[in-house]
């Protein structure tokens, strides 16, 4: 992994957007038609989304794709 920093900011974003839309990670799965393991381990800073996977999930958080991207600890 080439920046598991910005990754596990992203899976700490990932979890308060989840958690503030009141979707368990299942459910977050189920709207962007991925698997519960993967929800998991983005948020874990374990694995890196795709971006296939990155618009679902803005989709599914009803989010801008440029908020889901925002997370703080990420530097660009």
């Amino acid at each position: 992994m080439k920046n598991p920093v910005g990754i596990q900011a992203f899976g700490r974003h990932l979890r308060l957007l989840r958690d503030a839309r009141g979707f368990s990670q299942q459910a977050l799965a189920d709207y962007a038609d991925v698997a519960k393991p993967t929800i998991q381990r983005i948020e874990k800073g374990q694995a890196a989304a795709t971006l296939d996977i990155l618009l679902s999930l803005s989709r599914a958080l009803q989010v801008p794709f440029r908020e889901l991207m925002d997370a703080p600890g990420i530097d660009t």
